[in-house]
C-alpha cells in the first residue's frame, strides 16, 4: 500500500501550489485597507450597465427565463454575435457551429487553451500582457513564451523576434489588441505580418479583442479576417468592456468548428452553460446598446487626452492609446522601480496604480493608470502625482 502525506497540506498540485497571485490583486490588498484613495487601478468600466440592458435581465427573471440555456447559448444571441462580427469586422461565422457563449472571456481563454494543449506545448505570449496569460498557460502544463514589445517601438512586435520565438512546440500566438496595459493596438499590416508568420509555421492564433469597441481613431481590424487566417483563428470577445456588463460575466469565442467543437465538449462538462439571465441582458446589448456604447466612448475618449497630456507634461512620457482605457506612463526616469513607485504614491498621495511589473519584464519601467474613473477622480490623481514626482 502507499504511503499518504500526513499533511493534508502536501495534497495540493504543484501547479497551483506555484502559480504566483495575480500582480494586480496582490497589490490591491494594499489599496482596499485605504480610506480616501482614489483608484486608477480597477480595469472595468465606471459607468453602470445602461438601464434597458438591466431591464431585459430583471424581465427575463420575471418572466421565468431562469433555467439552462443550450450549452452553445440561447441561439438569439447566437446568432445576433455573428451578425455583429460580420457588419463590424468582416468576421463570418456560423451562429450554429462557430460561436459558443462563455462566462466572460477569461472562460473563453480557458476552455481555448484547454482545447490546443498539450503538456510541454508551448503559447507565444507577447508582453506586456495582461497578468492571467502565463499563469493560464501554465496550470495546463504548458509553456509561455515571451516576445517582449518596447516604449521606443510603440509596444509594436516585431516580426522577427516573432519568427524567432517559434519552435516545433509552439500551438497558438496570443494576441490582445487594443492591450491591456499599453492601451495600444496593431496595424492592419502589421497583423498581416503575424498571419503570414502563422500560416507559414502552422500555428493557430488566440486573438484576444475584448476591447474592440473602445478604440480612438482608426477602426478596428481583426486577424480573423485576413484570407487564411479563419481556419486557425480563435476570437474572443465580449460585454464587460463595451457595454459596462463587468458582473453579467458574458462574454464569447468565435473560430473554426474543429476547435469550437472541443471547447463546447470542454464547456459541457467544466460550466454547463452561461447564465440565461445574462444571455438575455446581452440579446438587448446587441439590439440596442450601440448608442450607450457611443457615449462612453466619447467619454473615454475625453479622459484619455487630459490624462496622457498630463502625464507627458509633468516629465512622464506617456504614449497616446489607440483603444481600451489605459495609459502605460514611463516612471523609470524617477529612479524608482514600478512597484516601488506604486508603493509611495499610494502612501504619500493615496493614488492607487498598478506597477507595470504585473503585466511581465517588459512592463517593469511603467505603471499602468485606467481612466475608467471620474475626470474628477482624474483631474485630483493628475495633481496628486505631480506633487509626488517634485519630491522624488
Amino acid at each position: 500500500m502507499t504511503s499518504r502525506p500526513k499533511n493534508p497540506n502536501d495534497l495540493v498540485s504543484e501547479s497551483g501550489r506555484n502559480i504566483a497571485p495575480s500582480g494586480i490583486r496582490e497589490f490591491f490588498d494594499i489599496v482596499y485597507s485605504m480610506p480616501d484613495c482614489i483608484s486608477l487601478g480597477v480595469g472595468e468600466p465606471d459607468f453602470i450597465t445602461p438601464w434597458k440592458i438591466s431591464d431585459s435581465g430583471i424581465y427575463s427573471i420575471k418572466d421565468g427565463y431562469t433555467h439552462y440555456t443550450s450549452n452553445r447559448g440561447v441561439s438569439e444571441l447566437l446568432y445576433l454575435i455573428s451578425d455583429y462580427l460580420y457588419s463590424k469586422y468582416k468576421l463570418q461565422y456560423d451562429s450554429n457551429s462557430e460561436i459558443l457563449v462563455t462566462m466572460g472571456v477569461s472562460q473563453a481563454l480557458d476552455l481555448t487553451l484547454r482545447s490546443i494543449i498539450d503538456p510541454g506545448d508551448e503559447i507565444i505570449i507577447i508582453e506586456p500582457c495582461y497578468v492571467s496569460y502565463a499563469a493560464n498557460i501554465k496550470m495546463l502544463h504548458g509553456v509561455p513564451v515571451t516576445v517582449p514589445t518596447f516604449f521606443e517601438d510603440n509596444f509594436k512586435i516585431d516580426p522577427e523576434r516573432l519568427k524567432k520565438a517559434i519552435t516545433s512546440k509552439t500551438k497558438a500566438i496570443l494576441l490582445n489588441y487594443p492591450s491591456n496595459p499599453t492601451g495600444l493596438s496593431f496595424s492592419q499590416s502589421l497583423l498581416k505580418e503575424i498571419a503570414k508568420i502563422a500560416m507559414e509555421n502552422n500555428v493557430l492564433v488566440i486573438s484576444d479583442e475584448i476591447y474592440s469597441a473602445i478604440i480612438y481613431g482608426a477602426k478596428h481590424f481583426s486577424i480573423g479576417s485576413i484570407p487564411g487566417m479563419k481556419e486557425r483563428t480563435i476570437v474572443l470577445n465580449g460585454f464587460s468592456k463595451s457595454h459596462a456588463m463587468t458582473g453579467w460575466r458574458l462574454g464569447y469565442a468565435a473560430g473554426p468548428k474543429y476547435i469550437i467543437d472541443i471547447m463546447l465538449k470542454i464547456h459541457q462538462y467544466t460550466g454547463l452553460c452561461a447564465s440565461s439571465i445574462s444571455q438575455y441582458a446581452a440579446i438587448e446589448a446587441m439590439q440596442s446598446g450601440e448608442k450607450e456604447v457611443e457615449k462612453m466612448l466619447i467619454e473615454y475618449t475625453k479622459r484619455k487626452n487630459y490624462i496622457a497630456r498630463s502625464f507627458n507634461d509633468m516629465g512622464l512620457p506617456c504614449i497616446d492609446p489607440e483603444g481600451a482605457f489605459y495609459v502605460f506612463p514611463k516612471v523609470s526616469q524617477t529612479g524608482m522601480s514600478s512597484r516601488d513607485f506604486a508603493l509611495e504614491l499610494l502612501k504619500a498621495q493615496k493614488v492607487a496604480v498598478v506597477p507595470g511589473s504585473a503585466f511581465g519584464d517588459a512592463g517593469k519601467d511603467h505603471i499602468r493608470c485606467s481612466f475608467a474613473t471620474s475626470m474628477e477622480n482624474i483631474k485630483t490623481s493628475m495633481e496628486r502625482i505631480r506633487e509626488f514626482i517634485k519630491k522624488v
